[in-house]
């Protein structure tokens, strides 16, 4: 599975990957060059520079994964959007369940 997450900026990023790979919920996460996003916020439409995470984790272990970036993400209301993976390497997969294993 693939989580996408925005952040306010590198530094959030980097602490919430390390709090991820940390915590075994997931098993590597890219931090993505800073884009810029649209949206509407509170009837209002807002621009704002973030830095997009590229999470990788098992459908097993998403729902405390999303737990986590809701209590540890400095937005009322982050974006945690889950994409299962229709397939993946066996090699990568066998470390990506390795890594995210409850120890």
């Amino acid at each position: 599975m693939v989580v996408l997450c925005n952040c306010p900026d590198a530094a959030v990023a980097m602490t919430l990957a390390h709090g991820l790979i940390e915590a075994r919920l997931a098993a590597c996460v890219n931090l993505l060059p800073q884009i810029q996003s649209v949206y509407r916020w509170k009837g209002r439409i807002e621009t704002a520079a973030e830095v997009p995470l590229l999470i990788k984790t098992t459908g097993e272990r998403y729902t405390a994964l999303q737990a986590w970036l809701a209590e540890h993400h400095p937005y009322d209301v982050p974006e945690i959007i889950a994409l299962p993976a229709q397939s993946v390497f066996q090699p990568y997969l066998d470390w990506l369940v390795s890594e995210t294993l409850e120890k």
